[in-house]
């Protein structure tokens, strides 16, 4: 007889990683949750977006980040908690938000398993990382801390590169789409990045809550078929339109320099890019005893290549 399906709370499930979570759940028959806070107000496609999810069998739960008795009553009526809060809260005061949320399943004492809203680069790898970008690192390190500290049962999920960002661009900064003439390519292009379909950090997100090789441990989603350099993803482009493009390369010191003239945001970007394409930290180390690799526990998920994602921008 299978076992019965944890209960799952998705946090910022109208997000860009939050809607492909609830999506998962709901695929992989558990009873899905998502919070709905009152501070939605007028955001009709965020509500709208709620509604449908409740169409298809999620239970809408209303609470508030900043009510910790309300908090505390929805994460009591679900065995796993899933954070997807976008990345701007990561900045400034609304760290808090997620810390919040730490503090309501301490006190609630029942949640089997925590996913705390990572799901890129390991921060605990980045301890070196580069400022302004660090800060991105060192607040995830806090809520991580956090966790621990609690003695909270957590799984880390390290999706590096999502594909909508980096992979139809080229890897370009400042641009979602594809380049129709001339590519940067940074440095020789030599370095190996990983890139995930963010449909597959959901589903796999969603796969390691019940699994007790996850507990405690961080799931990198480190499909090889997506391990490229960006010279690669650059000819699978080319094959697929029947176009050369024109490339110019970026040395690193030049990357780094550019940096001088951007706001803080592109300046936080440039760090990163730097340390994917330049040192290749998504790629130079092994996993080790205290992580799992997604498409190894799970060679059932059918998880998209980037030759497939690519013909979405024909």
């Amino acid at each position: 007889m299978a076992a019965e399906k944890s209960r799952v709370l998705v946090v910022g499930g109208t997000g860009f990683v939050g809607r492909r979570v609830v999506a998962a759940s709901l695929a992989e028959g558990h009873p899905t949750y998502v919070l709905m806070r009152p501070e939605i107000g007028l955001d009709l496609e965020k509500l709208q977006m709620l509604l449908s999810f409740k169409a298809q069998g999620a239970r809408l739960l209303e609470a508030s980040l900043d009510d910790h008795r309300s908090l505390v009553a929805a994460v009591r009526q679900v065995d796993v908690v899933v954070s997807a809060m976008s990345g701007v809260h990561f900045r400034s005061h609304n760290i808090m938000l997620q810390l919040k949320l730490v503090e309501a399943i301490k006190e609630a004492g029942n949640v089997k398993r925590f996913v705390p809203s990572e799901f890129g680069t390991d921060p605990s790898r980045m301890g070196h990382a580069l400022e302004p970008g660090r800060v991105t690192f060192d607040e995830k390190m806090v809520i991580r801390r956090a966790i621990e500290e609690a003695d909270i049962p957590h799984t880390y999920v390290s999706a590096n590169c999502f594909a909508a960002y980096f992979c139809p661009n080229l890897c370009q900064m400042k641009t979602l789409l594809p380049p129709k003439d001339r590519v940067g390519v940074y440095g020789d292009g030599h370095v190996k990045v990983f890139f995930v379909d963010e449909n597959d950090v959901g589903t796999y997100t969603i796969k390691s809550v019940d699994d007790p090789r996850t507990l405690n441990k961080t799931v990198y989603i480190r499909a090889q078929d997506n391990c490229l350099t960006q010279n690669e993803l650059i000819e699978k482009w080319e094959k697929l339109t029947g176009k050369s493009l024109e490339k110019f390369h970026i040395p690193a010191d030049d990357f780094l320099a550019s940096m001088k003239d951007l706001d803080f945001a592109h300046q936080v970007g440039i760090g990163h890019y730097y340390h994917i394409f330049y040192e290749g930290c998504l790629t130079n180390f092994d996993i080790g005893e205290n992580g799992a690799e997604a498409t190894q526990l799970y060679p059932e998920v059918h998880y998209t290549r980037m030759d497939e994602y690519l013909k979405r921008y024909l």
